[in-house]
């Protein structure tokens, strides 16, 4: 959670240094990290992510609503607001009353919608997604995982930060393991096991986790014929 506040703005770190795109942001803003192309979805979507008594429409202009085509000035253009929100419930199939219903009256798996919805349709290059589908159903996790995937493809850098093993293998390319605040092993996805990981996250070293892992693997029986 440190490390992912740090990224976004939300904490200043008391030493080292954060680069994005060879920009340093270690003591930016969320919004400065924001205008240089950076994405967030917090771990918890209610205290970080949404303004809970603000309507769903304000929601989904949160990061964008003092910029063209949103505002002029210090006017608000409130007709196109309500026209990219009605887009966006349709797009992403956010069940909700209207548009105009406070956020905080929707179920946890729309209010998180609500928040990939706005995330991810601005142009992008780097998504912070800490715990995206936490406390969601089946329905609403593999929409989630399949918007996250999209983005990924188009070229936008993703960090998914999640203790899930099945939604860590499933989604990344490459897996750094963190254990007591520090990276202990950055591995291709494709080249370890979910065993693996979990011995990497309780400390084993990267040696021993591939030895412990191999060693307890069932033993094919031997058939004689």
């Amino acid at each position: 959670t440190e490390l992912v506040e740090a990224i976004t703005g939300m904490k200043h770190p008391e030493s080292g240094k954060i680069t994005l795109l060879d920009k340093d942001i270690t003591r930016a803003s969320p919004r400065t990290i924001t205008e240089n192309g950076s994405a967030h979805v917090p771990e918890d979507r209610q205290r970080d992510g949404l303004v809970l008594p603000f309507p769903v429409y304000e929601n989904l202009v949160l990061c964008t609503y003092y910029k063209q085509p949103f505002a002029k000035g210090i006017l608000l253009n409130q007709e196109k607001i309500m026209e990219t929100a009605g887009e966006l419930v349709k797009e992403f199939d956010i069940r909700t009353p209207n548009i105009g219903t406070t956020v905080g009256s929707l179920s946890g798996g729309n209010q998180q919608k609500v928040i990939i919805a706005r995330e991810l349709t601005r142009p992008i290059k780097f998504l912070v997604a800490s715990q995206p589908t936490r406390g969601l159903d089946v329905g609403s996790i593999e929409f989630i995982h399949k918007r996250i995937v999209e983005k990924r493809t188009a070229g936008c850098a993703v960090l998914l930060v999640s203790p899930e093993l099945d939604e860590v293998m499933e989604l990344s390319d490459r897996i750094a393991v963190m254990y007591r605040g520090k990276i202990v092993a950055i591995i291709p996805a494709d080249e370890v096991t979910k065993e693996q990981v979990g011995l990497l996250m309780a400390g084993v070293s990267f040696e021993q986790a591939i030895q412990q892992a191999v060693s307890t693997e069932p033993r094919k029986r031997e058939t004689t014929l």
